[in-house]
């Protein structure tokens, strides 16, 4: 018999359990380690150490804290390298079973780990993300002060996509820890205490041949100088894909590292 495994209790962590749906964590699967790491070690200032999931894994880490995690995705699998965001659940083999019945994908796992358990899953238009039940990082939540990235689904409409989540997460349930949602500018909003959290905005393709133009979840990093950030990313081999203002008012930059995982930056 297949016994579900609890995740280890760590002392000053907090349990996804108390913050259900919020996004977690941001990880990228890389092709090489070692040269993933160099460039965002370049661009963004980040330093690295060995993370608690194995060989292979790293922990970015920017002022002491803890960014992002690093990983080398095994060369037999023929996937994108992507930056893909983690949402916090109380329930992973729950959550897994809500994806499948609404039509989502669930590519690996629920998988067990030292801290909780986590599983990479599609929404039904194919934007990646994963889920994590277990121990959180302390003080990472995407939309607070200083938060170390923030994120924008790009999806082909927000509304359908914000019931697929909300069902799959409990957001805007009666559940307690869990995360609001709200309409701003034609965008869905995810809210927490008031904090946004992510924002959902209508008008991917799927089949759009440019991959900036389909869902996907858009992993944003706020740096303190926009132009100079995009200049290293050039100077470290990456590709800059487009500028623009957002609605707020915050100039941003789209990246392609020179594995082709797109990102943002954003002014802080």
């Amino acid at each position: 018999m297949n016994e579900k495994t609890e995740p280890a209790t760590v002392p000053g962590m907090t349990s996804s359990a108390e913050m259900v749906g919020a996004p977690c964590w941001v990880s990228l699967m890389a092709r090489d380690l070692t040269e993933s790491q160099q460039f965002y070690g370049a661009v963004l200032g980040w330093e690295f150490r060995a993370g608690r999931l194995g060989d292979g894994f790293s922990v970015a880490m920017l002022d002491g804290a803890p960014v992002a995690g690093i990983g080398a995705l095994a060369r037999t699998l023929q996937v994108a390298v992507a930056w893909t965001p983690y949402f916090a659940i109380a329930d992973a083999d729950v959550a897994a079973a809500r994806i499948r019945e609404r039509s989502g994908t669930v590519a690996v796992g629920p998988l067990a780990f030292s801290l909780g358990r986590g599983a990479l899953a599609a929404d039904r238009d194919g934007a990646v993300f994963g889920i994590w039940e277990g121990a959180l990082i302390p003080d990472w939540q995407s939309g607070h002060k200083n938060a170390p990235a923030w994120l924008l689904l790009r999806t082909r409409n927000a509304f359908d996509a914000a019931i697929f989540y909300g069902e799959v997460l409990d957001w805007a349930t009666e559940r307690p820890g869990c995360c609001d949602v709200s309409y701003e500018n034609d965008e869905v909003v995810l809210l927490s205490n008031g904090h946004v959290l992510a924002r959902l905005s209508s008008g991917a393709q799927g089949a759009a041949p440019d991959p900036m133009a389909r869902p996907r979840w858009d992993v944003h990093f706020p740096v303190a100088d926009v132009d100079a950030t995009a200049r290293a990313a050039q100077d470290s081999g990456g590709t800059i894909l487009g500028r623009h203002t957002t609605r707020q008012g915050l100039e941003e930059v789209a990246v392609s590292d020179p594995d082709g995982a797109l990102f943002t930056l954003i002014a802080r």
